[in-house]
């Protein structure tokens, strides 16, 4: 069963997701919090797997709640999907930089929600190549320092690698593209965490967009 933690200072979004949550089969609420204070204190004392957390939220905004979760020792296994309204929230790259592993559009359709929460619970980063690209484009070159290191560390093959995962594939894709097999790509995406200290895909992307390796491309 996946653990979920449902953050939004809507009461009516949180029981609406709470239903939608419910009805799987493999999830299961297990609180939920109007405010990002409360997001990261839940997160502890109701052992959730995953916390959908509202960007905007009062006492402590939906970012500065993720930093703290990826900060804490003791959560090194919980992941965050940031909901966003997408055009108008600029802060979700500040929310990936924080330690988010993807970001949800919340007028998404409830199939689509569910796909999700599996998602970054099975550790992968919610990151479509096409709207994300530019999304983080936009808002990247921002003053704030990156959260991990740069890729100069990295082999030509990781290279290869890392800039794939930033446009989107996933380890059967990424093997397929340089005729690998899947365990020697999930090999080398785990290496590349492993050298830059990125804690999910998410900030695998965020490097290779700071770096300058890669460029979103023409919608």
């Amino acid at each position: 069963m996946i653990r979920v933690l449902l953050a939004d200072d809507q009461t009516l979004v949180r029981e609406a997701f709470a239903m939608l949550v419910e009805s799987a089969a493999d999830m299961e609420v297990v609180g939920q919090a109007g405010t990002g204070r409360q997001a990261a204190e839940l997160a502890r004392s109701a052992r959730a797997d995953l916390v959908v957390m509202d960007i905007r939220m009062p006492d402590l905004d939906g970012i500065e709640a993720t930093r703290l979760i990826a900060a804490d020792e003791d959560l090194a296994g919980v992941r965050v999907l940031v909901l966003t309204t997408y055009d108008t929230d600029e802060n979700v790259v500040e929310a990936l930089r924080a330690g988010a592993s993807g970001f949800l559009v919340k007028d998404t359709r409830p199939a689509e929600l569910l796909d999700a929460i599996r998602t970054v619970a099975a550790g992968e980063a919610l990151l479509s190549p096409g709207p994300t690209a530019r999304l983080i484009e936009r808002f990247l070159r921002s003053p704030s320092a990156p959260t991990t290191g740069g890729p100069d560390c990295l082999s030509e093959r990781e290279r290869e690698v890392l800039t794939l995962v930033a446009r989107g594939l996933n380890n059967t894709e990424i093997a397929e593209a340089l005729g690998l097999s899947p365990l020697t790509a999930k090999t080398h995406v785990s290496r590349i965490m492993g050298k830059l200290g990125a804690r999910d895909r998410a900030q695998l992307v965020i490097v290779a967009y700071e770096s300058g390796m890669v460029t979103p491309r023409a919608p």
